[in-house]
Formats: C-alpha cells, structure tokens, sequence
C-alpha cells in the first residue's frame, strides 16, 4: 500500500470507529475480565484500542520506519501514557489494538521482562491475529488477556493475605 492511500485510511478512522468496534456492554464485559484477572495476580492490565495513527506517525513511514515499527511505537506511546510503567512492582502489561491494521501489540513492564522474554510475547501475538483480521475483537481481547494473565499468575501470583493490594490502574479499556 503507498503512502497517500495509507494516510487516507488512517486519516478516514477515529475514535467514534473504536466505540463502534467495543460497543458499551463489550467494554463492560472487559473492563469485568481485567477486574477479575488482576484479583489473582499483583500486574495491572490496561487495554487499549485505537482507530488509528496519528499522521505524525505516518509521516515517519519509510525503509527503516516500517508499519509494524509504527504500530510498535505508538504502542510502547501509549504505554507510557497510560502509565502502566508506573506500578509497584513494574509489572504492568498493555495489550494495544490498532483497527486500522487489526494489529496487536504486547508491551509488558520490566519486571515482567525479567521473566517473559520478547518471543514470548511475540508468540501470543501470532495466535491472536486471527481473531483481529476477522473482527472479532472480543475474542481476541479476551485471549490476549487470558494469556496476559497466565503469565501473571506464573510470576506474580497474589496471595490470599496480599487480596486487599490496591488497584493501581483503571480497568476499563481506553478507547481512542
């Protein structure tokens, strides 16, 4: 795809396009499972999906600056801006959907680097796509973060007398 139709596409979404693709009783639903599965484990998950890239983004696209780069960028972005570097334990995870590429990314806090290496992550990522090319969000949401979660309980599992740990990060999805 060149550049110009590229633009267009992501200049032709917005956040309007996200709130139809997670309507409100499948954002409810999320924000529910996130809730649930931080119960069991001391991370925080945030979700994230985004209609589109910015054009600043785009604009950067070239030989060394490929989509995926920029689809990896503007997750590791929102990372920050979501704050999920910023736990106590620096064990939070993003899982960051873009519509407009039905791309997924994982990006996961260094204290849960220290045990989940990039492949790792890459791997889930892989079995996911599907359920993202077909739209089917929901589906591929919900394994993201059941997966997400598994590696969670392998490291950081909660336990019965640390219940009450406060709930550092929202739990609702941010719809951009």
């Amino acid at each position: 795809m060149n550049k110009l139709a590229l633009l267009s596409k992501h200049l032709w979404l917005d956040a309007s396009d996200s709130q139809r693709a997670i309507p409100p009783d499948m954002l409810n639903r999320l924000t529910e499972r996130v809730a649930a599965s931080e119960q069991r484990h001391s991370g925080q998950i945030r979700i994230c999906v985004e209609a589109s890239l910015p054009t600043s983004y785009l604009l950067r696209l070239n030989a060394e600056n490929t989509l995926s780069a920029l689809v990896r960028q503007r997750a590791v972005m929102m990372f920050g801006k979501l704050g999920v570097w910023d736990t106590e334990h620096n064990n939070g995870v993003l899982i960051y959907l873009l519509l407009a590429e039905h791309a997924i990314e994982i990006v996961a806090d260094r204290g849960l680097m220290r045990h989940v290496d990039a492949a790792q992550w890459q791997a889930m990522v892989a079995r996911m796509a599907s359920a993202f090319k077909d739209k089917r969000y929901e589906d591929g949401l919900t394994q993201a973060l059941e997966e997400s979660s598994a590696v969670l309980m392998a490291h950081f599992a909660r336990s019965a007398a640390a219940r009450d740990h406060p709930n550092e990060l929202p739990d609702t999805p941010h719809l951009e």
